[in-house]
């Protein structure tokens, strides 16, 4: 390393933030402020900061970025799905680095048409994504959403697909889906508030109109709520859903009569949550309503939707979490987890005995994929787990044979699944609670405290981490590496209890659970301290963020990806966005036991004196989940206070949002920089 090489030291300028009669002392709060030459020299130091302390791994980086891109089949495409008389599929071109969109009318021997050719449409933007792609009923138009700046702020076109035609209107500030009425004239879109991007009002859009005229049809005015609407599978209604953390509410609209009034499906009630799906003359609703914690499913009449005509189909059960389901004309398709394992369940709307899909792994994921047709009795689902690459396959309900469309191609012919282990094992936490980890390591691999181990983890909104397949990932593992994900509190790997046990003000639990699982690797010499690694990303980032401050001595190093550090701060002000749909996950800091909790574990607002890990963290400059100056001002502040020589590194992304760099490799490149630092830490390069 080169020791010469100044780090860039932030100016500290005191600012005072008060709430609840105290003060709190930022000293690098001017960070916020994207317009600032000062914050764009201070972030542009940083990175060169970054650059020349890892010059002598450019060439590694490289290797690695040329290593993962080899593995990936270049010309790919999707397994194409059947629709409203269309096959449609993506592919890809060797070289480039967008997908096409296309589709071939009746047959896949029929002539292919292109819709979307991104690659074409990309040229000359830094960043370019097309998102939303919506067809009407007839075949002729297509909707498509645009972001060019990685904002996630989509500007919604509208295509002849006859024609090639692209029309002149454009309708700037959505989400970038929309949803066509049966008349093949009329569309509904949402748009965004466009200071908090929030997704707050539903328009109505008719073709060949001025869209500055479009209606207004419902303005989702409660700010803890996000709004947005679709098309049920049967094709019969428009839904608008209102959703926060813990509630929601939907309303329909016969979709050949555009322009009618939605109608409540079953009004908002806190704390009740509810999601529908058409089939015959009924809905089905999975909810947690009578205090079903992991949800059960009903069905009401479709002419008398509210919660009192809801009647049980399958009842609430404590073990087993109701995930999903999908609806086909024979057969209802359950996805269910117990024990944190998928299950898929056929039940025959005949009334025969219903059966599981065998899986036989602890660290698999299997889930329904894209089934837009009712009148089939073949499922389409997905398999993969952190040693076999992920597979499409599709299941005959009736005979329960299985045809295997495609599984992921790892060129380079080095890779066999049987070449890995993978495992689950159980880590005790502080408060006695087993906690699950999901492994996969090289074969060969002995327990003597000596292996590098990467441990990931999420633990947010009750989003469960399920074991996936990476083609990247195997760049570490060949290398000698043990990557595992710890299924923490504040996911829903467990259930929902999961989830509630990890939120709110028993937020720390999904700290010390990561904690714990390093602690209990550590004992049972999977590793040391010395070879021990952290990597999470947004509010996995937290969670990071969190660790280095509670137990800064497990870890050799921490990748910390767009990291949510300012927890209070971001909290308080409401004209971020998300805050204000946040406050059912995080607690609201304007009442004081919140503020109180929150502060007690904010990364950024406890970084002490004391030792600190080897970090690398990234972030992008447009970044609207998680804005830029939370990593900025926590990489600052570390800077100031840590009283080791390890490595920091701020990477900005001067051009990007939140998912990172646009185009299919140039994703590679980041990760590519985020394993140069683990594997250089180790001293590892082949």
């Amino acid at each position: 390393m080169n020791e010469e090489i100044k780090a860039p030291i932030a100016q500290i300028i005191p600012h005072n933030l008060e709430k609840h009669g105290e003060v709190r002392v930022d000293d690098y709060y001017w960070l916020n402020d994207r317009e600032n030459k000062d914050v764009i020299d201070y972030l542009n130091k940083e990175n060169e900061y970054y650059q020349k302390m890892t010059a002598h791994t450019k060439q590694f980086q490289d290797d690695l970025f040329k290593e993962m891109k080899a593995r990936i089949k270049e010309d790919d495409s999707s397994v194409p799905y059947f629709y409203n008389g269309y096959y449609y599929y993506t592919r890809f071109e060797i070289g480039k680095g967008y997908p096409v969109y296309a589709r071939k009318k009746a047959s896949l021997s029929a002539k292919e048409e292109i819709m979307f050719d991104c690659n074409e449409m990309a040229k000359g933007n830094s960043y370019f994504n097309l998102s939303g792609i919506s067809i009407s009923e007839d075949n002729k138009w297509a909707t498509f959403g645009l972001d060019l700046v990685s904002r996630r702020q989509y500007a919604i076109q509208i295509k002849n697909l006859q024609t090639g035609e692209i029309l002149s209107e454009k309708i700037e500030n959505t989400t970038g889906g929309a949803t066509w009425a049966s008349d093949n004239k009329t569309i509904f879109y949402t748009k965004k508030d466009p200071k908090t991007l929030r997704s707050d009002m539903i328009y109505k859009h008719v073709l060949n109109t001025d869209s500055k005229k479009d209606e207004l049809v419902f303005h989702e005015k409660d700010d803890t709520f996000y709004t947005t609407v679709y098309k049920d599978k049967s094709k019969k209604y428009l839904v608008i859903a209102s959703s926060s953390t813990l509630t929601t509410e939907f309303q329909t609209l016969d979709a050949s009569t555009p322009n009618g009034t939605f109608k409540v499906f079953q009004k908002r009630v806190r704390g009740l949550e509810y999601s529908i799906s058409h089939f015959a003359n009924h809905f089905y609703v999975l909810t947690n309503s009578d205090k079903a914690t992991n949800f059960k499913l009903m069905k009401t009449p479709e002419r008398a939707t509210s919660i009192e005509n809801w009647t049980e189909v399958i009842p609430h059960r404590k073990e087993v979490l109701l995930e999903g389901i999908d609806i086909f004309k024979n057969f209802l398709v359950v996805e269910e987890r117990t024990n944190g394992l998928n299950k898929i369940q056929i039940r025959p709307w005949s009334g025969e005995e219903s059966y599981y899909l065998p899986f036989t792994s602890e660290t698999y994921t299997a889930y329904s994929t894209t089934n837009p047709d009712f009148d089939t009795d073949v499922l389409r689902y997905a398999y993969q787990s952190l040693a076999t690459p992920s597979s499409v396959i599709d299941f005959n309900m009736v005979t329960k044979e299985k045809t295997v469309l495609k599984e992921q191609e790892v060129l380079g012919g080095k890779f066999d699944k049987n070449n890995y282990k993978e495992e689950r094992i159980w880590a005790t936490a502080e408060d006695g609670t087993k906690i699950p980890i999901s492994m996969v390591y090289r074969k060969g691999m002995k327990k003597n405290g000596s292996n590098p181990f990467l441990l990931y983890a999420y633990g947010s909104y009750g989003s469960t981490i399920d074991p996936y397949f990476s083609t990247t990932r195997l760049s570490l593992l060949d290398r000698g590496f043990i990557f595992a994900i710890a299924h923490v509190r504040g996911g829903e790997y467990l259930g929902r209890e999961w989830y509630e046990d990890g939120k709110l003000l028993k937020k720390k639990n999904t700290f010390t659970d990561f904690i714990d699982c390093s602690k209990y690797v550590i004992r049972k010499e999977y590793t040391s301290k010395s070879h021990l690694y952290a990597e999470g990303g947004s509010a996995g980032g937290l969670l990071m963020g969190a660790i280095v401050n509670m137990a800064p001595e497990l870890y050799n190093g921490v990748v910390a990806q767009v990291p949510f550090v300012d927890v209070v701060t971001t909290m308080l002000d409401d004209s971020i966005p998300l805050t204000t749909g946040e406050y059912d996950e995080w607690g609201n800091p304007n009442d004081k036991e919140y503020y109180d909790y929150m502060l007690s574990y904010s990364p950024y607002d406890n970084v002490t004196e004391q030792a600190y890990p080897n970090m690398y963290v990234s972030t992008g400059l447009h970044d609207s989940q998680v804005q830029y100056w939370e990593p900025a001002k926590w990489v600052a502040k570390l800077r100031a206070k840590k009283t080791d020589k390890n490595l920091l590194f701020l990477d900005t992304n001067m051009e990007a949002g939140h998912g990172g760099a646009s185009g299919r490799f140039e994703a590679l490149k980041e990760v590519a920089k985020e394993f140069a630092f683990l594997l250089d830490l180790e001293k590892i390069k082949e």
